[in-house]
């Protein structure tokens, strides 16, 4: 019989002013026109003391950077729209939780904040939600691995590529048990068994990576099909199945179908074998290894510069080997007063009406730990989830409920966590200097305006409406560097030397004037 527990959390909101990052604008407060995309999905929350963490954060799968963004502006390019994606920049965002004090090993909070945005001071209503857990990670006994790494060994990896790829798996090595067991498999024109299923910590691992040669063309069928056939083959009780992929191209030899690919990685990702992208340089097929990763319930990450290759393969073994959770949802209903718009930071989520449902196969343990946590870069910081509301004019007091269930892995145990969220504010009052629940969802709310503004530009700029992206950037720049003036933060502090590298890079091309006072969109975001 299934174990069933449920935590009622009450509403608890201590008010905090932010900076007043927009007065310096002269922007006013319009009614009705939102702090982000028109209409879209949403997700979850509930009310929380704001609080020290006291515990780890916890991360889902999906993309784990915006790094392709970030290395067309270094490069003088115009990044387009296609090249940001919510979950990846929002995990590169670490955000303290409320003490994880609910009793169970993931604990769930929902955070309310209300500010005018920072490009056009519309009212932005947003709950920021965040997973934590007790649990330290060094003290936690993970179950052994079942592991095949397919290698893209086409001609292009050649170099420096494929000597990052041998010292990062070298680097992963180090990082395994006595009894993980791990398959090797190279791919080129086909797929070819390197090693089988050996230990983790063996001589004969460690020969067969440092033997790795470039060979052929780039068959990713093919070695995803030999990668996930291996570890079905070896797949024991009490063992996690996990598939890594690397490559630096595009699939052009075998079945180069992106369709079929994404389909091989999703039936086997129904039957629990996970799978994580790692994308090499500028040329491989970023949609494809992106959308691999997020059926496979794994992650993705893109690889701008090769050192950090070496990193990320250490990274992601500490990842994936402490599962949390598994088979999450999250239900969120919003009550009369507010309208349900979006959901930012999953893909697995719906919405009708008022309600969003949202599935997340497996939570994990997130690397960084603090906002300057950033020795190996800033992947990992915990996979925060943002609502987008907006006030439709009625008593707004009662937000909405969220409604947390998970299965706690290697039982059948099922925990069930219900949170309330209450907010203190009138119809439509949106405080000048805002009004946040804590300093975590303060952080969530100045992130979701650099995302979307991000996307917004790219997305005007990408049709020759430089003037326009600018309108976005430039009143952004300046609320963002209020906002840092009272609010030191590593990340963001990151954030706007590329808002100010996009704003170079689309004066260079000399399609506008460098007009002191652009005017923002209105309406925004009704596009």
């Amino acid at each position: 019989m299934q174990d069933r527990r449920t935590l009622a959390s009450p509403s608890v909101s201590k008010p905090r002013l932010a900076a007043a990052a927009l007065s310096a604008l002269g922007l006013l407060t319009l009614p009705g026109l939102g702090c982000a995309s028109d209409g879209g999905d949403f997700d979850s929350f509930g009310g929380e003391t704001g609080g020290s963490s006291l515990g780890s954060g916890v991360g889902q799968g999906g993309a784990q950077d915006f790094g392709l963004f970030r290395e067309i502006l270094l490069e003088g390019g115009i990044p387009g729209p296609e090249t940001i994606d919510d979950m990846g920049f929002f995990a590169e965002h670490q955000i303290e939780m409320p003490a994880p004090n609910c009793g169970e090993n993931v604990c769930i909070h929902g955070m309310l904040g209300v500010m005018g945005n920072m490009i056009s001071g519309s009212n932005c209503t947003v709950v920021l939600v965040g997973m934590n857990t007790p649990i330290d990670a060094d003290s936690v006994e993970r179950p052994p691995l079942n592991l095949a790494i397919a290698v893209d060994l086409s001609g292009s990896m050649a170099g420096e590529p494929l000597h990052r790829v041998r010292e990062g798996l070298l680097r992963m090595r180090n990082s395994l048990q006595p009894e993980d067991r791990v398959s090797l498999i190279g791919f080129g024109d086909d797929a070819e068994l390197i090693v089988e299923h050996v230990a983790g910590d063996s001589v004969e691992l460690a020969t067969a990576i440092a033997g790795l040669e470039t060979k052929g063309s780039t068959n990713v069928y093919a070695g995803l099909r030999s990668a996930f056939e291996t570890v079905e083959a070896h797949a024991q009780d009490g063992y996690q199945n996990r598939v890594v992929l690397v490559s630096d191209g595009m699939a052009t030899v075998g079945i180069t179908s992106s369709d079929k690919i994404e389909g091989l990685a999703s039936s086997w990702g129904d039957l629990g074998f996970g799978l994580t992208t790692i994308g090499l340089g500028s040329d491989f097929d970023v949609d494809l290894m992106r959308t691999l990763a997020e059926v496979g319930s794994g992650s993705f990450y893109y690889i701008e510069d090769y050192a950090a290759v070496e990193e990320v393969f250490e990274e992601e073994v500490q990842a994936f080997v402490i599962p949390l959770a598994e088979d999450v949802t999250i239900d969120a209903t919003v009550f009369e007063g507010y309208d349900l718009r979006r959901i930012y930071g999953t893909k697995q989520a719906d919405v009708w009406g008022n309600h969003g449902h949202m599935d997340i196969p497996i939570l994990q343990i997130a690397h960084r730990m603090s906002d300057d946590d950033n020795e190996n870069g800033r992947r990992g910081g915990g996979g925060a989830m943002i609502l987008e509301l907006t006030p439709t004019g009625d008593d707004p007091g009662e937000v909405g409920r969220i409604e947390f269930e998970y299965q706690v892995p290697g039982s059948d145990e099922i925990v069930e966590q219900v949170v309330e969220i209450t907010s203190p504010l009138g119809p439509w009052e949106t405080p000048a200097d805002g009004w946040f629940t804590n300093d975590s969802v303060e952080k969530g709310f100045v992130m979701l305006n650099l995302y979307v503004a991000f996307e917004m530009a790219a997305t005007r700029a990408s049709v020759g409406d430089d003037a326009g992206a600018l309108s976005i950037l430039r009143p952004l720049a300046l609320s963002v560097e209020a906002w840092l003036a009272a609010t030191p933060d590593a990340d963001i502090e990151d954030d706007l030397f590329y808002v100010y590298r996009f704003i170079e890079n689309i004066e260079a091309r000399g399609s506008v004037t460098n007009s002191p006072n652009p005017v923002p969109p209105e309406p925004w975001p009704a596009d």
